[in-house]
């Protein structure tokens, strides 16, 4: 059973890529949720019914390896998948968008300003997924906040 926790973890893997890893399952999360929705699907219940099940499936597994990996491992990237997951939730499925959102996301997701860096101190995994579900949360306000705005 461990072992498919280190393959949801890795998200099939693209954790072991190291040091980019978080970078490539959020861009291969834009890929698989564009892909999924583009025939019409676009709904937001799905959205964020999807979000909450990588969510809840990425606590669960974290928890699982953490005993072998430590700590947020670099290797554990379904939390990044899952951060990606929330930015995108009602966001338009167009490129300029959905690259808006892979932006920011990274961007709150690296830099953690304001509350996320608080979020890693809490233990185990929900802790792990804590901080990204927080950055997808701050880049999917202010995609929001400029389709409101209709700023671009």
């Amino acid at each position: 059973m461990i072992k498919a926790h280190y393959l949801i973890s890795s998200t099939l893997g693209i954790g072991y890529l190291g040091k980019g890893g978080g970078t490539v399952a959020a861009v291969a999360t834009c890929l698989v949720w564009y892909a999924v929705q583009a025939k019409g699907n676009e709904v937001v219940l799905f959205q964020i019914l999807a979000s909450l099940f990588v969510t809840l499936l990425g606590i669960w597994s974290a928890n699982q390896v953490e005993p072998f990996w430590g700590k947020d491992d670099k290797k554990v990237v379904i939390d990044e998948v899952a951060g990606m997951c929330i930015s995108l939730i009602a966001v338009p499925l167009t490129w300029p968008y959905m690259l808006a959102s892979l932006v920011l996301f990274r961007f709150f997701d690296i830099a953690k300003p304001f509350f996320i860096r608080k979020a890693e101190r809490v233990k185990g995994g929900l802790g792990v997924m804590l901080d990204d579900v927080l950055a997808g949360i701050c880049a999917n306000l202010v995609v929001q906040a400029v389709l409101y705005f209709n700023l671009f």
